[in-house]
């Protein structure tokens, strides 16, 4: 998980709190006030964030609904914004640059699954209230907790895919293909 996304669920949960203190000690009820802060400033972030992604990098925003890429494909940097959704990406015919390709998935509920060929490296950055899946072989279940995996040899790899995800529910099933 990087810092940024620390310091803002830090922040939010730091906010909560303390509208919670005002209201108990001074019997002002600040959740009237909350809501509408909280939708003006989504609002806000919605209309700079791509302003504020780096160059190159796609943004997509999808409420509800799946992306599901097979075959040949060229993946490229990408932020995808969803509320519920699936996020199925076969990279075993796609074309990887060289170097490290960033995809950041942003969602309230979702399942996102990678399959990847034997050669490219795949990292996965993850924070979720509620996590389960399976990430190369191995069982994941977690509460509240960042996640962070890589494939073996990624480190080493001469293309790369990192994965930065944020949910509040989310299940993940990243694999290699061993047949390429």
């Amino acid at each position: 998980m990087s810092n940024r996304t620390t310091m803002i669920i830090g922040s939010l949960i730091i906010l909560v709190g303390f509208i919670s203190l005002i209201n108990a000690l001074f019997h002002i009820n600040m959740w009237d006030y909350f809501w509408p802060v909280v939708l003006i400033c989504l609002g806000t972030l919605l209309l700079l964030r791509p302003q504020m992604v780096t160059a190159g990098t796609q943004v997509r925003f999808i409420p509800l609904g799946d992306i599901q890429r097979s075959g040949s494909w060229h993946v490229t940097p990408e932020e995808i914004w969803t509320f519920v959704g699936d996020i199925d990406l076969d990279l075993t015919k796609a074309e990887i640059p060289a170097g490290e390709t960033r995809i950041r998935i942003l969602g309230f509920v979702g399942d996102v699954s990678v399959l990847a060929p034997q050669g490219v490296g795949i990292s996965l950055s993850s924070w979720a209230f509620v996590t389960d899946g399976r990430a190369f072989g191995n069982k994941v279940e977690m509460f509240f907790s960042p996640l962070q995996v890589a494939s073996p040899g990624y480190e080493t790899a001469e293309r790369k895919v990192c994965l930065e995800t944020t949910y509040f529910v989310f299940t993940l099933d990243l694999g290699l293909n061993k047949s390429i």
